[in-house]
C-alpha cells in the first residue's frame, strides 16, 4: 500500500511531518510511519512548556510490533499536545495529517522549517527506502 504525502507539509528523514500554522508549527508522524508501525497502542507526548531543539526526541509511538521515538522538526517551545492520543492512539492510524497531530511548537528559529524536506524530496526518500 502506498503512503500518502501531505503536500502542504515538510518532513524529517525520520518520518515526522511539520506544517506551518500561523506562527506555530504543527507536527506528527507521516502516513508512511504509521503504516510501518501498524496499529498504534501507545503515544508518549511531551509537556506543554517543554523547550527542545530540532532533532531532539520529543516522544514516542508504540504499536504491537515496534516502538519508535519521535523527533522535533524545529527548535522551540511546546505550546500544545494532542491529549486525545493518550486515550486513542489509533487516531494517528486513521488521520496522521489531521486529527492525528501530536504537538504544536512555537519555533525559536523559523528558518529551520525551511530546511526540512518538502513533499517532493520526502517522496524521493520513500522511493529510495523501498529499494
Amino acid at each position: 500500500m502506498s503512503s500518502t504525502v501531505d503536500t502542504t507539509a515538510r518532513y524529517l528523514k525520520t518520518h515526522e511531518w511539520a506544517r506551518a500554522d500561523g506562527d506555530l508549527v504543527v507536527c506528527g508522524i507521516s502516513d508512511h510511519a504509521q503504516q510501518a508501525l501498524n496499529d498504534l497502542v501507545y503515544v508518549e507526548l511531551p509537556r506543554v512548556g517543554d523547550t527542545l531543539k530540532a532533532g531532539d526526541r520529543f516522544g514516542a509511538v508504540e504499536s504491537v510490533k515496534a516502538a519508535s521515538d519521535v523527533y522535533m522538526p524545529v527548535s522551540g517551545a511546546i505550546t500544545a499536545v494532542n491529549t486525545a492520543l493518550e486515550k486513542a492512539p489509533e487516531i494517528i492510524n486513521k488521520d496522521p495529517y489531521g486529527e492525528g497531530w501530536m504537538i504544536k511548537i512555537k519555533p525559536n528559529n523559523p528558518a529551520e522549517f525551511e530546511q526540512l524536506l518538502d513533499a517532493a524530496a520526502y517522496e524521493e526518500l520513500l522511493k529510495a527506502e523501498e529499494h
